[in-house]
């Protein structure tokens, strides 16, 4: 039987990027959820003109560890299989959708747990620049944790992944902002997933972000 495979996607005031992200992942992916962490801008509107997808509206803003944590939870409720994750702000390419979802059960008999994103595995034509500040945190902070953890990542905070579902409830969020992908790492070597990485395109679109 095919997995189900359920993309999930952060969203904060994201009006301008929204409907052109939505409209690339559902031409990858059948079931989406939006997860709208308390948005102030107009994306719950567009969001609610929508009838392709499934939103979760945060009321108050909890952070993108928070939104992940949501789309876990629902991923875990509604039984799916495989959940990719993936940015609201155009700098992940959804066609890519299907093959990072499809590393998790390559080997049906030693599936991966975590299928995480990496800008930095390979050149892609048409890669920009990490802004340089960026770069050097995450660099510093990924040979930490590779140093930390017995890790070999090359890219610490990309938020394309892809979980599989059933080892989901092994984690345990509680930090909900920005440092929630350490505090995710942590949690996978100490519950012994298996991790390995998959190289997605380097785009940064604005880097006053």
């Amino acid at each position: 039987m095919k997995p189900r495979v359920l993309t999930a996607l952060p969203v904060y005031n994201e009006a301008s990027h929204v409907d052109g992200v939505l409209d690339q992942v559902g031409r990858y992916c059948r079931d989406i959820l939006a997860v709208d962490d308390g948005s102030t801008d107009a994306t719950p509107e567009i969001l609610a003109r929508r009838s392709d997808l499934r939103v979760i509206r945060h009321e108050q803003n909890g952070g993108y560890g928070k939104s992940l944590e949501t789309a876990f939870n629902f991923a875990v409720a509604e039984r799916y299989d495989i959940l990719v994750t993936i940015d609201c702000d155009g700098q992940h390419e959804p066609r890519l959708i299907p093959a990072i979802a499809a590393k998790v059960f390559e080997n049906p008999e030693e599936p991966i747990d975590i299928v995480s994103g990496s800008r930095y595995l390979k050149r892609f034509e048409g890669d920009t620049s990490a802004p340089a500040e960026r770069r050097q945190i995450n660099v510093q902070i990924t040979r930490l944790l590779n140093e930390r953890l017995g890790l070999s990542l090359t890219d610490a905070f990309c938020g394309f992944k892809a979980y599989r579902v059933a080892s989901l409830p092994k984690l345990d969020i509680t930090e909900f902002g920005y440092a929630m992908p350490l505090q995710l790492w942590v949690q996978a070597v100490a519950a012994g997933f298996s991790i390995v990485e998959f190289p997605v395109p380097l785009v940064y679109l604005e880097e006053e972000r």
